[in-house]
């Protein structure tokens, strides 16, 4: 199993940066293919990005895409996204999540493991 814990949400405004973090514990994190999916009021979880388990493969939802960048540091057991030209519609809670395996899938009921997700508001 492995326990994830994210971090680095908050208020920004329209246009600025934010960097989540997601720190992992318990088994190799190495072994996890890795997720972020966001949920806003009232809406569907939803796929943000997901990396394979050496990092080389990225994936990313067209709404985000050329805006966001997720990364891996395996030494560090930590899943980051890095998060520019923040747009009001970005505002939601954040999941990282993590399944054992090569495969990337990009929908969330394929993850095993999730965070408690961290608020990230933009305003206008």
């Amino acid at each position: 199993q492995v326990q994830l814990v994210e971090s680095g949400g908050g208020l920004v405004q329209a246009g600025g940066s934010l960097t989540l973090s997601c720190a992992a514990s318990g088994r190799s994190f190495s072994i996890y293919a890795m997720g972020w999916f966001r949920q806003a009021p009232g809406k569907e979880r939803e796929f943000v990005s997901v990396i394979s388990r050496s990092g080389g493969s990225t994936y990313y939802a067209d709404s985000v895409k050329g805006r966001f960048t997720i990364s891996r540091d395996n030494a560090k057991n930590t899943v980051y996204l890095q998060m520019n030209s923040l747009k009001s519609e970005d505002t939601a809670v954040y999941y990282c999540a993590a399944k054992e395996g090569l495969v990337v899938p990009a929908t969330p009921d394929r993850y095993n493991y999730w965070g408690q997700g961290t608020q990230v508001t933009v305003s206008s």
